[in-house]
């Protein structure tokens, strides 16, 4: 039993960080990347959809982004899309396909996307510590009703923490690495 509640804490802490790296993957650096605009919600036949499910997505250069829709009549409203969003990009529609130039970033634009990623990394931390203290809440139940010893309580806890350091470690890591990519001139 208690193998099996460290098995699903574990399952739901690692999808916390898988969360937290998609989440990630959208805020943008100095490099292009199609991961910037994929999720960005364009309106379809008056229904909000993803922009990787109507265009493909490529990376031409470093600091460009080419979207060619599958659908031309779709164009108008991709474009409108990415002028709407917070991106802060200008799109250049050429009739088949849109481009994207990702001007260098400013010092002040690194550092607000840094204190970004550091709200993303605390809303994982929280995730995690969530997931922690739903575990050792059953846990205590099992307890009570005489499921598992005062002492496999105690080594569950034991374990759960330990569990939970190591995601927490995790978390702290992918934010470094964002935060070096940022920063990266």
């Amino acid at each position: 039993m208690l193998k099996e509640a460290h098995h699903e804490a574990e399952e739901r802490m690692k999808g916390a960080i898988e969360s937290l790296e998609e989440d990630l993957g959208g805020v943008r650096t100095g490099r292009a990347s199609p991961a910037l605009v994929e999720k960005l919600s364009v309106e379809y036949y008056g229904l909000p959809t993803p922009l990787i499910q109507l265009a493909t997505i490529s990376v031409p250069e470093a600091r460009m982004l080419m979207i060619r829709p599958y659908d031309a009549t779709s164009l108008r409203s991709i474009e409108r899309a990415i002028q709407a969003s917070d991106l802060g990009l200008t799109p250049n529609n050429d009739g088949k396909a849109i481009r994207l130039n990702l001007p260098p970033l400013t010092e002040e634009r690194r550092h607000d996307l840094v204190k970004l990623v550091h709200n993303r990394l605390e809303e994982a931390r929280v995730a995690v510590r969530n997931v922690r203290r739903d575990w050792i809440k059953d846990l205590r139940e099992f307890e009570h009703e005489k499921l598992i010893s005062e002492d496999e309580l105690q080594e569950g806890e034991e374990n759960l923490q330990n569990l939970t350091d190591k995601y927490i470690e995790l978390v702290n890591e992918v934010g470094v690495r964002k935060e070096k990519e940022i920063m990266e001139v």
